[in-house]
């Protein structure tokens, strides 16, 4: 036979179409037996008056019609329960899908529609279980701690994919979050180990000659004034430190921006101006090479000249053997740049990759007394106005170059 007529004879029109031909069939068989039947009888005398009175009063007609349908409805319901069994079975493992049960019950097996779509179910139900079940198992290994696990693009399933691409974006987030956490923790040992070894030097140090001088133990006057300068220039070294320090963790803590509009090349003339002593003292002078124009930034006036004080003064330390100290101010699309520039010693490439991070400090630092602090917050300073800063040293000049936005993202406002 024909497959596509084997496909026809096997569908549930058909099986339908069977149920009405076959109860209109059965129902024109009884119809016809009864018209058989009600002949004989009203033959029979003691049985012929009551079916004359049913037919002269109701009629024939109608007593056949209310027979053949009551025949009719009852045929096809039995020719049709079957079909109509298997759409309930259908019906109600829709209604466990809907409620999140997807143990469906295997469903009467048949080859026509219904067949066909309770196996495609089948199939459904299955798969979801199955990716559930993988949904469920990933979830437990994010809260277990596995937060480097991630599902499988290629193995997922339709719009459920979506879900798998959250739980992904979760667990990195919150990977993420403990690194950062970590991060943090390491960071804040860090600076606490850093800044305990930084406060106990010159603590020390203070300790002791005040410990010569409360006991007596100096063989004059001008030895008492030595122990006791000695004291005081630590003590301010100290000073200086906790400053630094506290500069630091203010900037680095998220502090808000007193943003506002300035004039770059105002304010670094005015700045360098302020330490043109400084510069004599070290047979410096400065150059400065800025635009004609005024350069107007938005702003934290306070935090830049920290910024630059510490650029400025870095510059001056170590590079009085070079005589100048270069400023160069200039505009690149929407960024501002200032370079500061001194033709000292060069600084070690070694160093380079560490300059900027705190406590850092290479061999010239230790010699000058520097706090390891000022380019730290030279760089949180340009962090925090999304800019950067950066650094080049050779044998001619060492270049520190701060790169600020002109416009501040109102965030920071």
């Amino acid at each position: 036979m024909n497959p596509l007529t084997y496909k026809w004879l096997k569908s549930v029109r058909w099986k339908f179409f069977g149920a009405t031909l076959g109860s209109i069939l059965l129902t024109t068989l009884i119809l016809y037996g009864c018209y058989l039947l009600a002949q004989y009888l009203i033959q029979i005398k003691l049985l012929s008056s009551p079916l004359k009175i049913i037919v002269n009063r109701i009629g024939s007609a109608p007593v056949l019609v209310i027979i053949g349908i009551s025949s009719l409805c009852l045929f096809y319901n039995f020719f049709s329960r079957n079909t109509i069994r298997r759409l309930e079975e259908l019906d109600k493992a829709l209604l466990n899908l809907e409620n999140g049960n997807f143990n469906v019950e295997t469903l009467t097996p048949s080859q026509d529609e219904i067949g066909q779509a309770a196996a495609s179910l089948d199939r459904l139900a299955g798969q979801l279980k199955q990716y559930s079940n993988r949904i469920a198992e990933g979830v437990n290994e994010v809260a277990s701690g596995r937060l480097d696990y991630r599902f499988d693009s290629d193995q997922s399933y339709g719009e459920l994919t979506r879900i798998t691409e959250s739980i992904n974006r979760m667990a990195e987030q919150l990977d993420r979050s403990m690194q950062d956490e970590r991060l943090a923790e390491k960071t804040k040992n860090d600076l606490i180990t850093g800044v305990s070894h930084d406060l106990r030097t010159p603590l020390t140090s203070i300790l002791g000659f005040l410990e010569v001088i409360e006991q007596d133990r100096y063989r004059d006057e001008v030895e008492l004034r030595h122990y006791s300068n000695i004291a005081y220039v630590k003590a301010r070294a100290l000073k200086r430190l906790i400053d630094d320090l506290f500069e630091y963790t203010r900037i680095g803590s998220g502090m808000p921006l007193a943003i506002e509009e300035l004039d770059l090349t105002g304010l670094l003339q005015q700045l360098v101006e302020e330490f043109v002593p400084l510069l004599d003292q070290a047979s410096m002078s400065y150059r400065l090479d800025a635009p004609d124009d005024p350069l107007l930034i938005e702003a934290d006036g306070g935090l830049l000249v920290r910024a630059f004080e510490n650029l400025l003064t870095n510059a001056i330390r170590y590079g009085s053997s070079g005589k100048y100290l270069d400023i160069e101010i200039e505009q690149e699309g929407e960024a501002a740049i200032v370079r500061v520039m001194n033709y000292g010693e060069p600084i070690p490439p070694s160093d380079l990759p560490f300059i900027f991070d705190r406590f850092y400090r290479g061999d010239r630092s230790r010699s000058s007394g520097g706090t390891g602090l000022g380019l730290a917050i030279v760089k949180s300073i340009a962090e925090v106005h999304e800019g950067k800063v950066s650094v080049r040293s050779g044998r001619i000049r060492t270049v520190f170059e701060i790169t600020l936005p002109i416009r501040q993202p109102s965030a920071n406002r």
